[in-house]
């Protein structure tokens, strides 16, 4: 699923998906100029109540939003998940997590940790504060 604030392009989930695409959409979204969030989005409550709610309030309220939203789902889109993850090096595998790129960089993560037990405004406020400092 890709998302852009103000315009939303959904692009479905396909339980019976080819893994070759989905890496190279991943490599593709990482090799546009600006930015760029990707959420690794679960099923876990927090992914539910947290995360993609913060993800959502944050592009709403912002005045600065990064260029490109895209998102992998672990346990679903299991190689273009883990090809994501490659980005977010050094970091560990952590799903829900959200990344914001820069011209392909990596400028700030938030790992489950950070998510889970964390309101959706609290997260959201994180994402706008490094949206407002890099986008």
């Amino acid at each position: 699923m890709f998302l852009h604030h103000k315009k939303v392009y959904l692009f479905k989930n396909i339980l019976n998906m080819y893994p070759e695409e989905l890496v190279e959409e991943v490599d593709e979204a990482l090799e546009k100029s600006g930015t760029t969030l990707i959420v690794v989005n679960s099923i876990c409550g927090c992914a539910a109540g947290a995360c993609r709610p913060a993800v959502l309030a944050s592009l709403e309220i912002s005045d600065k939003t990064p260029d490109n939203l895209t998102t992998v789902f672990a346990g679903v889109e299991k190689e273009a998940t883990e090809r994501a993850r490659e980005y977010m090096m050094p970091f560990p595998p952590s799903s829900p997590s959200i990344a914001l790129f820069k011209d392909g960089k990596l400028v700030h993560m938030i790992e489950r940790h950070h998510i889970e037990g964390h309101s959706p405004q609290m997260i959201a406020s994180n994402l706008i504060e490094a949206y407002e400092e890099f986008c």
